[in-house]
């Protein structure tokens, strides 16, 4: 995973020694004011907070514990005209949700269902009861690709003044796992970290909706299909995701 991310700052970093030598260029050659304005690529981090709607009650997760965190690097293309004020930004990026489970309570495979599948289990149950739990999380993690239509209400320079978008995005489960960090009867430091599908989709599509300056931003992103397959997930549940919070763009 730390493979990947290094790829797409390198790629972001490269992007934008292109841009700089670009305007560069551009003012050498003192183009007008009225020209094409300035619209360069992104490289978003977004930082936020995962919830299931649509879940049982048994399924209850703590907030703090329940994060959200994407990395998206976006190129916007100008529609309807260079000053209209909208752009279609399309990219790739990678996303990871963390589920933390109330009660000391974690999933574990469903024998009776087979390897893609979950239930969910106290983990007591499982390591014994002598032990002290000090963090238990599920990590979904995900290959993104984003696709909003922005509007700048600044049209004679996107990279200045409010902006608001809607879109989506559709992604593909590449990796999910369980972490439980403890201490045991002897007072030594403990982890288990096991990696299975646990009954998760592995695609994803929904909507999102962003509003901010080009520079900060909230957003908000709302799950069209279920977290688990069906019948595969934790106590038969259809939930869905819905994941908000701020964001920042770099450059």
């Amino acid at each position: 995973m730390k493979k990947i991310y290094t790829f797409l700052l390198a790629f972001a970093l490269i992007q934008t020694a292109f841009a700089q030598d670009t305007l560069e260029i551009a003012k050498k050659s003192k183009t007008s004011i009225g020209g094409r304005p300035n619209i360069p690529s992104d490289l978003k981090f977004e930082f936020g907070f995962n919830q299931l709607n649509n879940r049982s009650e048994d399924m209850s997760i703590r907030f703090l514990g329940s994060r959200t965190f994407n990395v998206y690097y976006q190129y916007p293309v100008s529609i309807f005209g260079d000053a209209s004020g909208f752009t279609m930004d399309i990219g790739i990026g990678l996303g990871t949700d963390k589920y933390a489970f109330k009660d000391d309570q974690t999933l574990y495979n469903n024998p009776a269902l087979g390897p893609e599948s979950s239930v969910l289990k106290d983990i007591t149950d499982v390591l014994g009861t002598n032990i002290n739990i000090k963090k238990n999380t599920v990590a979904a993690n995900y290959v993104d690709i984003p696709l909003d239509f922005t509007y700048h209400f600044n049209k004679a320079n996107y990279t200045k003044g409010f902006q608001v978008s809607v879109g989506g995005k559709f992604g593909y489960l590449y990796e999910s796992h369980t972490k439980v960090k403890y201490e045991d009867a002897a007072d030594l430091k403990r982890q288990v970290k096991d990696s299975q599908n646990y009954g998760f989709e592995k695609f994803r599509y929904g909507l999102s909706v962003k509003a901010g300056s080009p520079g900060f931003y909230a957003w908000s992103y709302f799950g069209l299909n279920q977290v688990f397959q069906k019948g595969l997930g934790p106590n038969g549940t259809e939930a869905t995701q819905i994941n908000f919070g701020i964001a920042v763009n770099v450059f």
